[in-house]
């Protein structure tokens, strides 16, 4: 195991993960976020110097972190070799096993490794799996449909942070909401806003530089507001250089025609989000 913490190795990692998209996409959009001020305080782990075969990014050992938080206690993984990976999981000290967290990839064996060497430490596993997709460049959003109203195209404050735990789907705890409101406080996000400051539509970047947790109000939807946000979005992302992917769960018929309209990629590999629960806390996790 290596720690890279080199910034100038870094950057190089940045540019070698390039070539193998779709693939690396969430171990490159938590390297992106390290050699842009790493506000989340990750590093970086491989099996070997240049010429790695497994990646995995995780949470700094310095960091604070609160056992049953598995949305900051989160992993990303890439590897060219599975085995090499499954070597990593397997290495003391590379993954904390004595608190709840997640792994992030989209690659198709992610899920039977992990879960073997979970099962091996009595670790229960989750899996969520969702269709990837991926925005090409795209020109400024159309934003005249709001001249003539009292809308206002905005972003996302922390003074939002309780409508959005109650509206993600993963939320409604404590954990949860702290998460938002770093996400809030460190990534670009949109927002729509009534005449009231009320937010009305949002999409926001998690630390993976996925764009996470669009919505819209139930009241106000049907209007255009959800694809004002995400191309408004995406485009503030190009512009500082970020893919802007995002995850559909398989059912959500809604956002799939949203994104064929948009003419997002859906990518050929699938997003896979797993999360593991040792014994300990089995009780206590809200998933």
């Amino acid at each position: 195991m290596q720690v890279l913490n080199c910034s100038t190795k870094l950057l190089i990692l940045e540019k070698m993960l390039k070539s193998h998209f779709p693939e690396s996409l969430k171990v490159y959009g938590a390297v992106m976020n390290i050699n842009r001020g790493n506000p989340f305080q990750k590093e970086v782990v491989l099996d070997s110097w240049p010429d790695f075969k497994a990646i995995i990014t995780r949470r700094q050992k310095e960091a604070e972190t609160d056992n049953l938080d598995h949305y900051t206690n989160a992993y990303a993984v890439f590897y060219k070799d599975v085995n090499a990976y499954r070597q990593l999981l397997e290495e003391h000290g590379v993954i904390n096993w004595d608190q709840v967290f997640q792994i992030q990839g989209l690659q198709s064996e992610l899920h039977d490794v992990s879960k073997a060497v979970a099962d091996s430490k009595q670790v229960d596993v989750k899996l969520a799996s969702f269709k990837a997709t991926c925005l090409p460049p795209i020109s400024a959003a159309d934003t005249s449909f709001l001249m003539n109203s009292s809308l206002q195209l905005t972003y996302l404050s922390v003074a939002d942070v309780d409508l959005l735990n109650q509206t993600w789907s993963r939320g409604g705890n404590e954990q949860c909401r702290r998460y938002i409101t770093n996400l809030i406080s460190c990534f670009p996000s949109v927002c729509v806003r009534d005449d009231k400051g009320n937010p009305v539509s949002w999409s926001m970047m998690d630390q993976f530089a996925t764009m996470c947790h669009g919505y819209t109000m139930p009241e106000h939807r049907r209007k255009g507001y959800n694809r004002l946000v995400i191309l408004t979005l995406a485009r503030k992302l190009q512009s500082r250089g970020f893919p802007c992917q995002g995850n559909i769960v398989d059912d959500n018929i809604t956002s799939i025609n949203l994104a064929k309209s948009i003419h997002s990629d859906f990518l050929p590999c699938r997003f896979h989000r797993l999360i593991l629960t040792p014994p300990a806390f089995s009780r206590q996790v809200h998933l």
